[in-house]
């Protein structure tokens, strides 16, 4: 059985779906947030949707909207980030869960494609434990250590750079533009700054070598990355059943 897009649903079919059985998924991906000069500002949100949709044809899940803006202090700097306080983020999650909450749904579940989106995750999963709400999310370096060894040849990097760029070559290639893709960040440590001797050093807003991406290598990310998160979902349904 297929899940269901809650904001496609009318409030009586949503009343159908929303109750205690059910699993809520989120999908949490920035729409914008800078990915150097080869991939879009919402690539996350194009990653995440993805994601949710292989989710839906799967699993009998109700995929509630997109959380389109997070915790992302390490990209203000470059035009088109937006970036939210943890708390504010935090607070997102909480209400969005607990609005839920009220007809029945007591199990959630956010489609993580971030980093530092998870020190607000944590956060909103230790208040919702309060009101005997489950919330749980993707580790995304979790994920990344479930990849073939070998798959990937950069000497560095986590953002823009090989792996999220052959994951979109895979699933959007017509939103990549190789020509513009470069190898940098390579000098310096911390937040991403265009200022040398500041942080991480990038000029383009890459840090890792993004030339080396390849469609096939998008392909194997895809099928584990959704491996594991309806892996983590199915391991919510059984506990609601």
């Amino acid at each position: 059985m297929s899940g269901i897009y809650l904001q496609q649903q009318n409030w009586k079919s949503a009343e159908q779906w929303l109750n205690e059985e059910v699993v809520v998924v989120f999908p949490l991906g920035a729409a914008a947030k800078e990915h150097g000069p080869h991939l879009p500002v919402n690539t996350d949100e194009v990653t995440v949707n993805w994601l949710a949709e292989q989710v839906r044809q799967r699993l009998p899940v109700v995929i509630a909207p997109l959380i389109n803006a997070s915790f992302y202090p390490a990209f203000v700097e470059y035009p088109g980030s937006i970036s939210l306080r943890a708390e504010t983020a935090r607070d997102f999650i909480v209400d969005s869960c607990l609005s839920l909450a009220t007809f029945g749904v007591k199990r959630f579940y956010v489609i993580n494609n971030g980093v530092s989106t998870e020190r607000p995750l944590a956060m909103a999963q230790t208040i919702l434990q309060q009101d005997a709400v489950t919330l749980e999310y993707c580790r995304l370096l979790n994920v990344f250590d479930q990849l073939p060894e070998g798959l990937f040849l950069q000497n560095w990097g986590s953002h823009a750079d090989e792996h999220e760029t052959s994951l979109m070559l895979h699933i959007a290639p017509e939103l990549v533009d190789m020509s513009q893709a470069v190898d940098d960040g390579s000098e310096g440590e911390g937040l991403l700054s265009r200022i040398r001797g500041k942080g991480i050093w990038s000029e383009s807003g890459i840090y890792g070598q993004a030339t080396l991406a390849t469609a096939e290598k998008g392909r194997v990310v895809a099928e584990t990355l959704t491996t594991k998160v309806i892996d983590d979902i199915s391991r919510l349904i059984v506990k609601v059943l």
